[in-house]
């Protein structure tokens, strides 16, 4: 490599063809190459040479880049780069390509090319003498060269004055001042705009400026354009240190490549506003001291950051939402009571506890401005209008209303939010709903609380223990935010059906509202007030139009619903719109053709004749329009043998009513039980065998053959209807006592009773739950005489005042009075038993 003293590049050199970037002597540049001829050449001659002078390469700027590599070459640039390849790195994605590192060393000419396949290979002649980047910046061109002299001490000035207005800590500017300082000054053009922000055009007029003088003049005006511009930056954004900082921030990337700034572009000049709106909107958005902190701590970085930076856009986000966050936005509540005494009854029937609960809540406010939103929960069956009562409650008190539906989520961030070092991270549903109402104190429906999930991803339920607990949200703290917000003013509404799937320490944070099923009247109200009008108008129907009597309206519910809400009877009125919307545009169409034709054929005369207004919906209209019943009043017709008793069981979905049905058979003393029974209703049956066997005497029961002992030589079968639905509980231990009895004594049991109540081996009749709702559904079964354990006599003021006057109760203490209710004129035995002996005090 060496020729004549000096330091030579070999004749012939193999040819990197680029299409962007040019690589100037003294640069180092990255290259990515996929084309055909250059891949051969990494393979065949960077690869596998072992010699240095194997990486030496020769790079030519400025080829055109066919789309579609062809055998055909391209017209070269003549004044190429030699270069040495300082690292290679391949990959295989998104297509196979090399990566080359390359270090310039000296300008050469193509004087001809030797071969174009499989890579360029050419006869080169050498312009530059590579000594000048080994000596030191002493030597070389001095001021006694005249113009070139002069030139080259305004070019180091005007480097120096550069270098004195960027921020030394950037370590490109460091790599800078040490160039600038063991340079030759031949080199300095070349390096120079190398490393400043100038265009491949401009590069290439330095490249192709063979004479030193002309590398000088073509590189000094991209050097006068740089300082000019970082003169103007300073100018217009020396108002504040932060103003000063950011400065500093954007010479870190005005100047050098990579991260650059343009004088011609005006997007960071536009992203410098955007950032100041963004600071005052910060300031503006009146949040607490510890949440303005940490913004203002996010827009200190933000300001520092390039906008390529990845970590720009989560920042950005971050402070935006912070923003839009309602800190100390509020509406201001309605507080007439009277006001809201009359919304709450126009939009909801019935529903007395919950609207006295709002009202209490108004009336607190009015004595107290700074109340915390109290925490209730809805339980009830489906179809009574939970939800709805909720928005309505909004309305009432003029807030905002959110709902968030929790039913299967099973991932605790769908309450606090994802971590900002997560991709894709968002905050929680409670924030992201501050956020849509754009006030603090809204009403938020948090519906189905009771059919949360638990996974791997943590439970739900136990992170919303925070946002429900009175002393702790007025510093709930989501994982996105990472800052405490107040949710206190926040009223809190759950609906659940039952409170059996809510954990123990969630239930305790909230206030249980029972929301039971309604009575036959309530329900004929509500179809009058609320369902008809309403579909009505859906089907585009008026009153004038339809007409559905309150007899009618009775016989939908009580024979083709059996629900605790009112779902299935709005279905079924719905239905009855649509039948009579075809007769009513049937109606339509008649009347139109008998316009249009006003002297047809005789058979025009027999065409049906436009149905007469308001249709009436009576019984007959009704079995067309729905089917035959679907429930029909059964009790009395099952209760033609001993053995049948009927009881009272407690759904989510509501009271029902349930059938006992036993037989005997001979055997060996065996009890069968039928009917998907829980391991609690299990024990009730063995309970009520134990407890007749051992007061078989008393009543006078008899096994089949008449023997004293009811279960000697004698299988038992008990088995509950409906077979398919999985029943458990205690509270059909007296009508299992019932039931047997009446079988083994032979008597049939009072058709019109129903009952519920948990027994004990001594034949105690202990409380049981959801009485209302038993009680309704025994009343709408058409049972006259209900037995209820007696400390559940209490329960019964929560019945309508109509419901207790037309059922007759029967409170009981032990299972005599049980059984003397339950048939015709007593029950054998029970006038004999003695009743405990009253103690009195001696005291």
């Amino acid at each position: 490599m060496t020729s004549g003293g000096g330091i030579q590049i070999p004749s012939r050199l193999p040819l990197l063809l680029t299409h962007e970037g040019v690589l100037l002597p003294g640069s180092t540049v990255r290259f990515s190459v996929d084309s055909a001829r250059n891949m051969h050449l990494v393979s065949q001659r960077l690869l596998k040479g072992t010699s240095l002078k194997s990486t030496i390469i020769g790079v030519i700027p400025n080829t055109r880049d066919p789309e579609h590599d062809t055998d055909d070459l391209p017209t070269l640039h003549n004044i190429g780069t030699a270069g040495i390849a300082v690292q290679v790195v391949g990959s295989n994605w998104p297509k196979p390509h090399y990566t080359l590192l390359i270090t310039g060393l000296c300008r050469f000419r193509v004087s001809s090319l030797l071969k174009e396949r499989p890579f360029v290979l050419a006869e080169v002649e050498q312009l530059d003498k590579l000594e000048q980047y080994t000596t030191s910046a002493t030597e070389g061109v001095t001021a006694d060269d005249g113009e070139l002299g002069e030139l080259s001490q305004k070019f180091y000035q005007a480097a120096v004055q550069l270098l004195g207005m960027l921020d030394m800590s950037v370590p490109v500017v460091a790599k800078f001042r040490r160039l600038l300082d063991s340079l030759p000054r031949e080199t300095l053009p070349d390096v120079v705009a190398s490393m400043i922000r100038t265009s491949n055009k401009e590069k290439l007029q330095v490249l192709d400026a063979l004479s030193l003088e002309e590398r000088f003049k073509k590189a000094l005006p991209m050097l006068t354009r740089q300082i000019e511009g970082l003169k103007l930056l300073q100018k217009t954004r020396k108002t504040s240190p932060d103003n000063e900082k950011r400065v500093l921030s954007v010479r870190k990337g005005g100047v050098f490549p990579g991260r650059q700034f343009n004088l011609d572009e005006e997007d960071e000049d536009d992203d410098g506003d955007d950032t100041a709106v963004l600071e005052r909107k910060v300031h503006g958005a009146n949040m607490p001291e510890a949440a303005l902190r940490v913004c203002l701590k996010e827009l200190k970085r933000l300001k520092k950051m390039p906008q390529s930076m990845p970590e720009y856009a989560l920042t950005r986000n971050y402070l935006d939402l912070m923003v839009e966050l309602p800190w100390s936005k509020n509406t201001k509540d309605c507080l007439d009571i009277q006001a809201a005494r009359t919304l709450l009854d126009n939009d909801h029937y019935a529903m007395d506890k919950l609207k006295r609960r709002v009202l209490e809540y108004l009336a607190v406010r009015q004595l107290k401005t700074s109340l915390k939103g109290p925490i209730l929960c809805f339980v009830g069956p489906p179809g009574v209008g939970k939800t709805s009562v909720g928005r309505s409650i909004a309305r009432t008190l003029g807030r905002e209303f959110h709902r968030i539906a929790l039913g299967g989520v099973c991932d605790q961030s769908d309450i606090r939010g994802h971590r900002r070092t997560y991709v894709g991270s968002m905050p929680g549903r409670i924030i992201n709903g501050l956020k849509t109402v754009g006030v603090n104190n809204p009403v938020f429906l948090l519906d189905e609380v009771d059919k949360l999930g638990k996974s791997l991803q943590g439970d739900p339920a136990a992170a919303l223990l925070e946002v429900l607990d009175p002393e702790q949200n007025h510093s709930f703290t989501d994982h996105y935010l990472n800052v405490a917000f107040d949710l206190s003013q926040v009223l809190f509404i759950a609906t659940a059906n039952t409170t059996t799937t809510i954990p123990p320490a969630l239930l305790d944070r909230m206030e249980v509202l029972q929301v039971p099923g309604y009575t036959q009247e309530e329900k004929v109200e509500i179809a009058h007030r609320h369902l008809i009008p309403n579909q009505l108008e859906q089907h585009g129907l008026t009153p004038q139009q339809l007409h559905i009597p309150q007899d009618t309206t009775q016989d939908i519910i009580s024979r083709y619903t059996r629900e605790a809400g009112v779902r299935s009877l709005e279905r079924k009125i719905g239905a009855i719109c649509r039948a009579v919307a075809v007769k009513v545009a049937e109606g339509h169409r008649v009347i139109k053709t008998e316009t249009l034709i006003l002297e047809g054929p005789a058979e025009q005369e027999d065409k049906a004749a436009p149905p007469e207004m308001p249709i009436v919906i009576d019984h007959i209209a009704l079995k067309d329009i729905l089917g035959p019943p679907l429930f029909e009043m059964e009790v009395s017709e099952r209760f033609t043998l001993p053995g049948v008793a009927l009881g009272l069981a407690w759904t989510p979905l509501g009271g029902e009513i349930m059938f006992v049905e036993a037989s005997r058979m001979e055997g060996e003393g065996q009890l069968t039980l039928t009917g998907q029974l829980g391991d609690v209703m299990k024990e009730s049956a063995h309970l009520a065998i134990s407890w007749l066997r051992a007061n078989a005497k008393t009543y006078q029961l008899t096994n089949m053959v008449g023997a004293p002992d009811p279960l000697e030589g004698t299988d038992i079968h008990l088995h509950f209807p409906a077979g398919a639905v999985t029943k458990d509980g205690p509270s059909a231990g007296v009508t299992i006592v019932t039931c047997l009895a009446s079988l083994f004594s032979g008597r049939l049991v009072r058709s019109d009773v129903a009952m519920t109540g948990e027994i004990t081996l001594r034949g105690l009749v202990l409380p049981v739950g959801g009485i209302k709702d038993k009680v309704l559904a025994a009343y709408r079964a058409g049972v006259k005489c209900v037995i209820l354990p007696k400390r559940n006599e209490k329960d019964l003021e929560e019945l309508p005042a109509n419901i207790r006057a037309d059922l007759d109760f029967v409170t009981a203490r032990n299972l005599d009075e049980v059984l003397n209710a339950a048939f015709d004129g007593g029950f054998q035995g029970t006038a004999s038993t003695h009743a405990p002996p009253q103690l009195t005090s001696k005291l």
